[in-house]
């Protein structure tokens, strides 16, 4: 990869992000490498003909003696950055099946920790889109057909109780898209109020949707999600760092000002043929594949999807699945 009067090598980094009870194994650097100091995922460069699976083998054995399995290990994202003096690819995967006691075999620090505990400047700033991806959920509900006031919030509600019959075992925190394009502004402020109130009371987060005013309005909510007619506006993040900042991409340049403008995670799709929208065509795996892998930010896979497609998205490199069909019903009133 050629540099601005050098040719700079990009190290390709093995990252796992190893999970046991809910928490994360976390290590800290030694003070004299790169980035000395700071807390990391484990893992290692991959080196000359080795897999990146074989790699993290390798390299969690010898850091925290902890025994994975190179077929238990799922994708996460993939993470190109350029520090200046140096380039890398994170290559992330997870398990939750490690085996052992893990300890520092190194003489480096290590803790388990939850994804609540980890902070953006404690970290690499090429990691930071790890965190995301360890926060967010592996499914984001988005309200189907939704009324205004009392009517709206009886939907939700009735919609919020069967949520959890839907959720994998292994999800965290909800997250739920309020999604009312056709709605007044008044009326959709109203129905936010009520809904995050609601929302905060079943311990799940309530993103509305729409422009930045939308959020001007509701600031107690969990974050904003914006359509791509809204984000193509912006050239910098408009919420505060501490809000879920979302954003509704078909492609890859959307994807890429996504990142520009600091969104935490996209939606990506339709990956599939959706009956609300017949006539746009789908993407389909391999696309989404493709797509997925260029980004450096977390990925929802959307239209069309059920649950029973976290695999497939999973192994695409995906964050998870967004959508409507699988948790609203047709008729909730």
């Amino acid at each position: 990869m050629a540099g601005t009067g050098a040719h700079v090598r990009e190290v390709h980094v093995a990252v796992g992000v190893i999970v046991r009870e809910g928490r994360v194994l976390i290590a800290r650097r030694p003070d004299h490498v790169h980035q000395g100091g700071l807390l990391e995922f484990p893992g290692g460069k991959v080196e000359p003909e080795e897999s990146v699976q074989d790699a993290l083998v390798r390299e969690i054995a010898e850091e925290t003696g902890l025994q994975i399995a190179a077929d238990c290990l799922q994708p996460v994202i993939g993470i190109r950055h350029d520090y200046g003096d140096k380039r890398v690819f994170l290559d992330v995967w997870r398990t939750d099946q490690a085996r052992g006691k893990a300890h520092g075999r190194e003489g480096q620090t290590i803790d388990w920790m939850c994804p609540e505990q980890l902070r953006d400047e404690d970290f690499p700033a090429a990691n930071r889109p790890i965190i995301r991806a360890l926060r967010l959920p592996f499914l984001l509900a988005i309200t189907g057909d939704i009324q205004a006031g009392d009517a709206g919030v009886r939907q939700l509600s009735n919609a919020l109780s069967k949520l959890p019959a839907v959720l994998p075992a292994s999800d965290r925190a909800s997250l739920v898209l309020l999604r009312a394009p056709g709605m007044a502004a008044e009326e959709y402020c109203s129905l936010a109020e009520s809904a995050s109130d609601l929302c905060e009371t079943v311990g799940v987060g309530l993103l509305v949707h729409g422009s930045v005013s939308v959020f001007d309005e509701n600031p107690d909510a969990a974050g904003l999600h914006l359509p791509w007619r809204e984000a193509e506006k912006l050239d910098a993040r408009p919420v505060p760092s501490g809000v879920w900042l979302g954003v509704s991409c078909h492609d890859a340049h959307e994807i890429d000002h996504a990142v520009v403008i600091g969104a935490d995670y996209v939606t990506l799709g339709p990956v599939k043929q959706t009956t609300t929208h017949p006539d746009t065509p789908a993407m389909g795996w391999m696309e989404f594949r493709e797509l997925v892998s260029r980004a450096t930010i977390p990925v929802f896979a959307l239209g069309g999807l059920e649950p029973a497609d976290l695999d497939q998205v999973k192994q695409s490199g995906g964050q998870g699945v967004a959508g409507i069909g699988y948790w609203w019903p047709a008729s909730c009133a």
